[in-house]
């Protein structure tokens, strides 16, 4: 069976996002914007995992779309639990990291699927 990058990364970062959460819930920080992050944090492994099982090419591109933008919503919430340092910045620019780096694989296959000529790299 061949290694499908995304699916683990994605999935890693959902256990990131889930440790997270419960980390920063014992340490009594603010739960709605936590919730948040939890919600679009494990939206994008669960919607690579439906992409990866879609029933046409335009589901896979769909569910790509979903796992996208939810990445773009996680970067956000990232960015403001860092910049009103609820998490500790190192934490936090870790997953922010990370998050970008979903990003930018999504964003390049989503570029390859719709532009089969457009040879681009994960880091395009």
């Amino acid at each position: 069976m061949k290694r499908n990058v995304i699916l683990e990364k994605s999935y890693l970062f959902g256990i990131r996002t889930v440790k997270l959460f419960l980390y920063m819930k014992e340490k009594g920080a603010e739960q709605v914007l936590m919730r948040q992050l939890l919600k679009s944090g494990t939206s994008i492994v669960a919607n690579v995992e439906e992409a990866v099982g879609a029933s046409s090419g335009r589901d896979f591109i769909y569910k790509l779309d979903i796992s996208y933008r939810e990445t773009r919503e996680t970067i956000f919430w990232l960015k403001l639990l860092r910049d009103t340092q609820i998490p500790e910045q190192k934490m936090a620019a870790s997953m922010l990291k990370d998050s970008e780096e979903l990003a930018r694989i999504i964003g390049s296959i989503q570029k390859s699927i719709k532009n089969p000529n457009n040879k681009t790299t994960p880091n395009s």
